[in-house]
């Protein structure tokens, strides 16, 4: 059975799953035990079956809602409908956690399926602040935000991204959404310790954690790796999780699996790990 709802919030080191399609019936069938569920907000801003099925697994297990279409690094502001619908949707299901990604992807009207990077500057701070502001307004509450992964850098972006984040948090009263498996791309993909990235962050706005697999490209001798959610969590970044949890203490954490989908049990075992490194930080602490 789930574990009980109760005021809808998801407790300090639950471990739950990114909800996808083909899980939907399996969930509402068997009510499997898992601490929380997650789903992508533009996928229920439509209405009907889809917002129905939401709301029946809301009754069993706490949910939130993570964005992928704000576009808070846009220089424009947001869309304001579309920003609109995601607070209806909000409003409707009432998640305990409401997330968005360090990105744009919006520029003069047209809209991009990427989650593009941004350069850490002061202007693209007072961006992303003046826009993140404006959401918190819209949602009446904390927006946890999420660290990208990274392929590329530009020449001028003096801020380190974990300052970056941190400089964020203080100005708005954001959080952080704690990607661990982006972590570890980014530092690998750029010759960083992943390790000093967590120590930099504020332990004090980490709301959420995430973890996904990667996959490894060889690019001009070189190996690259790449956020692609398609597999399970690899060994390295599990025990990052190990010192993201020492570090921030326990957090609600997130299995991500969004690429060649596989069969729910497949993503329940590996949310099992998870609790299992959960219950070991804090056997250790």
């Amino acid at each position: 059975m789930a574990m009980g709802m109760g005021d809808g919030l998801v407790a300090a080191g639950a471990v739950g799953i990114g909800l996808r399609a083909p899980h939907v019936a399996a969930l509402i069938a068997s009510r499997p035990r898992i601490g929380w569920l997650e789903v992508h907000a533009e996928n229920y801003l439509g209405g009907g079956p889809a917002v129905r099925a939401l709301a029946r697994l809301r009754e069993e297990y706490p949910l939130a809602l993570h964005g992928v279409g704000l576009s808070l690094g846009s220089a424009e502001g947001l869309d304001a409908g579309h920003l609109g619908r995601v607070a209806e949707l909000a409003r409707r299901v009432e998640p305990a956690l409401l997330s968005e990604h360090l990105s744009w992807s919006v520029a003069g009207g047209t809209y991009l399926n990427h989650l593009l990077p941004l350069p850490y500057t002061e202007e693209s701070l007072g961006v992303v602040a003046d826009n993140v502001l404006r959401a918190q307004d819209a949602f009446g509450r904390r927006v946890l935000i999420e660290n990208p992964s990274s392929y590329l850098r530009f020449r001028h972006s003096p801020i380190p991204e974990p300052e970056f984040l941190a400089a964020l948090a203080r100005r708005t009263g954001c959080g952080l959404l704690c990607d661990v498996n982006n972590v570890f791309v980014s530092c690998h993909n750029f010759d960083r310790d992943p390790a000093a990235y967590l120590d930099a962050l504020p332990a004090e706005a980490v709301g959420e954690i995430h973890l996904a697999g990667h996959s490894r490209n060889e690019v001009e001798g070189r190996a690259v790796l790449i956020d692609d959610h398609a597999g399970p969590v690899a060994p390295a970044v599990w025990a990052l999780y190990a010192h993201a949890l020492t570090r921030f203490g326990p957090r609600p954490s997130l299995i991500e699996w969004d690429t060649a989908v596989p069969a729910l049990p497949v993503l329940l075992a590996e949310a099992r790990h998870a609790e299992r490194v959960v219950e070991a930080v804090r056997v250790a602490a």
